[in-house]
């Protein structure tokens, strides 16, 4: 021990700081930059204000639902296929490898990927669509601006203050990690590793999931190119390797050739934009963290694909109808009578109308808690509790 109490060696949080004003790029967003938080907070001793809010994101109720909300399936279809919470671990394990490569902050880069879907609701896209249509003349319903008001709002974890009080940079994150308005300030920098890392995850992921769901074949992705060159990349290399392992390879390849692609079009874009600060970067002409021409092309005839034949497969529109349907016939049930919430749902709707407290209440909830919500409320025979 030294005569501070500390013990010789540890990384105090003045020098985790000071590492990073020394060692990453001049574009990255700093702590010591950081606007704050909207409620004053001592400083922790060992970790820094991004740090903490990483570890704030991960314990939060909200984050430990995302394992029984939909990515595509869901979730009581099977164990193997991605859930909001196995996509979210992944864009942030891509999203830390690309960070770090470019020089940027990966605390804060990590804490964006964690909390990037927070907002979704049960039954994956078709649960917002609903949503967004019933809250309309409400005030609305989108999951980026819903993941805000999780953190800032509905989570209850401090005496001193509602919500998470995460730092201004990972708040203003949630909202601009996508597209943004014509002439706005583009996100951090941070914030695009996060955007880029998300279309990279579940392109390669989804199809991953539907080819073992069987809703998608070898055969008809071949017709992709993105597809066709990574499986003849690994026959090429392991000719004699099993189906699994080379389908296993081959979904690698497309986030390894995605991965080094953005990396090396943003080292490119950066240099190009001679930026010297994360204010710069967030006012330049275009993304600077972004995939090149080729990349984006092959991509996005990836998504076309996906999109004909797997979102819109049968199986999943009948899954994505039934879903869209149990929250709508929830949502007005509720929001005519209250009464049927518990004491502190009811208490929430007097505070913030029948509307907007019912859409809290149903986007909360997972998909095995909204299937057995509906079943309590529309089944005869379903217990009440």
């Amino acid at each position: 021990m030294n005569p501070t109490g500390t013990l010789a060696g540890m990384l105090s949080r003045e020098t985790l700081e000071e590492r990073e004003l020394r060692e990453l790029a001049p574009y990255a967003m700093k702590v010591r930059q950081s606007r704050g938080r909207e409620h004053a907070e001592t400083e922790h001793a060992y970790r820094t204000a991004y740090q903490r809010d990483r570890d704030r994101i991960i314990h939060c109720s909200a984050f430990r639902r995302l394992e029984y909300k939909t990515q595509v399936f869901v979730n009581t279809v099977g164990d193997y296929y991605r859930t909001r919470l196995t996509h979210t671990m992944e864009v942030a394990q891509i999203a830390r490898t690309i960070s770090r490569t470019l020089g940027l902050n990966e605390d804060l880069t990590e804490s964006i990927a964690l909390a990037h879907d927070l907002g979704h609701g049960p039954f994956g896209h078709s649960g917002e669509d609903v949503l967004a249509d019933l809250m309309a003349g409400h005030g609305g319903f989108e999951h980026n601006r819903h993941g805000l008001r999780i953190v800032d709002i509905l989570e209850r974890k401090y005496p001193e203050f509602p919500g998470l009080n995460l730092t201004k940079e990972i708040r203003h994150s949630l909202l601009k990690h996508g597209p943004q308005a014509d002439g706005s300030p583009h996100p951090y920098l941070e914030a695009q590793v996060v955007d880029a890392s998300d279309r990279i995850a579940y392109n390669a992921h989804d199809v991953d999931d539907g080819l073992t769901s069987g809703l998608l074949d070898e055969d008809g992705l071949c017709e992709v190119d993105r597809w066709k060159e990574a499986k003849e990349s690994i026959s090429r290399r392991y000719p004699d390797l099993d189906m699994a392992r080379r389908r296993y390879h081959t979904v690698r390849t497309l986030i390894d050739t995605a991965v080094t692609d953005l990396i090396l079009s943003s080292i490119r874009r950066l240099q190009d934009s001679s930026c010297t600060d994360p204010l710069d970067a967030r006012s330049a002409s275009e993304r600077l963290v972004a995939p090149s021409k080729d990349m984006a092309h092959q991509q996005a005839g990836l998504s076309r694909y996906l999109h004909e034949n797997f979102y819109n497969h049968y199986r999943v529109k009948r899954m994505r109808t039934k879903g869209h349907r149990f929250v709508r016939e929830m949502f007005v049930t509720l929001v005519e009578d209250t009464g049927q919430l518990d004491r502190t749902w009811q208490s929430w709707a007097a505070t913030e109308g029948s509307e907007r407290a019912v859409c809290d209440y149903i986007a909360g909830m997972t998909d095995r808690e909204a299937l057995q919500e509906y079943r309590r409320l529309f089944h005869p025979d379903a217990g009440t509790m």
